[in-house]
């Protein structure tokens, strides 16, 4: 160009490369989020910013190194943001603030000024040297959230703030999911909702933790049918729908595929038929607390001590939802519809229960969607469940929505 010196060229072509690089991570965030990590495309990603695969292929060598790229990018966001938030004086302010902060990206998402982050469920089904990276990154998100609460000042201490800790971050990661029932001039009414839920917990002031356990009904009668999808959750929990291939799981099970074929036609057959024993666990754990004698409260409690009991044993786990993106359209919303379901009837007890004073007064459908947030992550809790026995495990993670994300009251009642 005439009249314009190498250096502002350069410059100008610097900017112009870091706008496409930005556009293709977009376009494969929202690919990633649509169709897990392994079902994301360069032809996909090409079609979504209007260029050809050999475009794509000019800043990502690789379909690994895209996907990498996006988690990357994810994970210094997450960091950013909390990073912003310790600049707070107290716990509640910094939880507080990291709330406001995820609001308001997905506010600008909502608005058109921002594409969504790439969901991390699929990250353990990257491959190295990418995973041990990626991993390394996402323990730094976690420690830096478990951060919020400050240093522990005992082991109980950093034990209770990895639950809430966790807790805190899946909430954060639910929120697309259910967000969009709502108006956009609805987020700061959602936001102070959700906020006294963290604030404050369910229970009403003086409400004890002494669940009943319920006797969860087998829901499997096909022989050997239990196992296999047990088996099958487990993996799929951990390296997401394209992960865990048909080859990895008969591997893990030792048999042939012939005999997961003896038992389902295809992946997306076994993957349904874990969502349904799921959800019909969680479905049959509601039902059963109904003939629980006591407070609406006390009900509610027993169904969440009995799931995370069945979550953190040799029984579970309760299949997570980010299996979701590798199905058939029309499956993943009959599946979300029926889990919305279940949210709702968690929903009617917590109103019950404000009626006759054994709940707070909550928004029940916003501390509904909090609770199944922590009922479906409580998967990856079982390593941390392990180190204690199960009951105080149980405790110190259903305290993070039952008493609140800041009553330390727990840890003497837990402990004694």
């Amino acid at each position: 160009m005439a009249g314009t010196t190498t250096l502002e060229t350069a410059d100008y072509s610097t900017e112009r490369y870091r706008a496409k690089r930005d556009a293709i991570l977009a376009a494969a965030a929202q690919a990633i989020n649509e169709h897990s990590a392994k079902g994301m495309t360069f032809a996909d990603v090409a079609r979504r910013v209007g260029l050809n695969t050999t475009s794509v292929t000019y800043y990502f060598k690789r379909k690994e190194d895209l996907a990498a790229a996006c988690f990357d990018y994810t994970l210094d966001q997450l960091q950013q943001m909390l990073a912003e938030a310790m600049h707070e004086a107290t716990p509640q302010a910094r939880v507080a603030r990291y709330l406001r902060l995820n609001m308001e990206r997905l506010a600008r998402i909502e608005r058109g000024e921002a594409t969504p982050f790439a969901v991390l469920s699929d990250l353990r089904a990257m491959e190295e040297p990418a995973l041990g990276r990626l991993m390394a990154g996402w323990r730094e998100v976690f420690r830096r959230t478990r951060g919020l609460w400050g240093p522990g000042e005992t082991r109980v201490h950093t034990d209770l703030y990895g639950a809430r800790a966790h807790v805190l971050l899946e909430n954060t990661f639910w929120l697309p999911v259910w967000l969009g029932r709502y108006e956009p001039d609805q987020y700061d009414r959602v936001e102070a909702r959700l906020m006294a839920v963290f604030a404050r917990g369910i229970a009403a002031d003086g409400a004890s933790w002494a669940p009943t356990m319920i006797e969860l009904p087998a829901v499997d009668n096909e022989p050997g049918r239990g196992a296999f999808l047990l088996a099958a959750t487990r993996l799929i929990n951990q390296l997401g729908y394209r992960g865990a291939s048909v080859q990895k799981i008969t591997s893990q099970l030792n048999v042939t595929k012939g005999s997961f074929y003896h038992h389902l036609d295809a992946k997306d057959d076994l993957v349904l038929a874990c969502y349904e024993r799921s959800l019909d666990t969680i479905a049959a754990a509601q039902r059963q607390a109904e003939a629980v004698p006591g407070s609406h409260w006390h009900r509610l409690e027993s169904v969440i001590a009995t799931l995370l009991d069945f979550q953190f044993s040799s029984a579970g786990p309760l299949m997570r939802t980010t299996a979701l993106s590798g199905l058939p359209r029309d499956e993943r919303k009959a599946l979300i519809a029926r889990s919305n379901r279940i949210a709702r009837r968690y929903a009617g007890m917590m109103s019950d229960g404000i009626a006759e004073g054994s709940v707070r007064a909550i928004d029940p459908l916003i501390a509904a969607q909090a609770l199944m947030a922590l009922q479906n992550a409580a998967f990856d809790m079982r390593k941390w469940a392990s180190t204690m026995p199960r009951t105080r495990a149980i405790a110190y993670y259903a305290s993070t929505l039952a008493y609140g994300l800041f009553d330390d009251m727990v840890i003497s009642a837990a402990s004694a």
